[in-house]
């Protein structure tokens, strides 16, 4: 399949470099490059990481009077800091 890519210059010169260095040609070197980072992506592999997402566990909260679902509340109550 053909298709259209925008590379950065000077990768791409190297990649040509590289490509004729190892007697090969860029579609295939670009070809090993996607299957080696296919193979290693996280979405292949078969175990699965959970991440947790940090949580603040400390004290405090909003402050009294402002609405924060209300974005010329929280506004106002920057300016007031200032």
């Amino acid at each position: 399949m053909k298709t259209t890519l925008n590379i950065n210059d000077t990768l791409l010169a190297k990649a040509k470099a590289h490509a004729v260095r190892q007697r090969t040609t860029l579609t295939r070197l670009i070809e090993e490059g996607l299957q080696l980072r296919l193979r290693s992506s996280p979405a292949t592999n078969t175990k699965v990481s959970k991440r947790s997402i940090p949580v603040f566990q400390g004290r405090g909260g909003l402050v009294v009077g402002i609405n924060p679902g209300s974005n010329k509340s929280m506004l106002d109550a920057a300016d007031d800091d200032a």
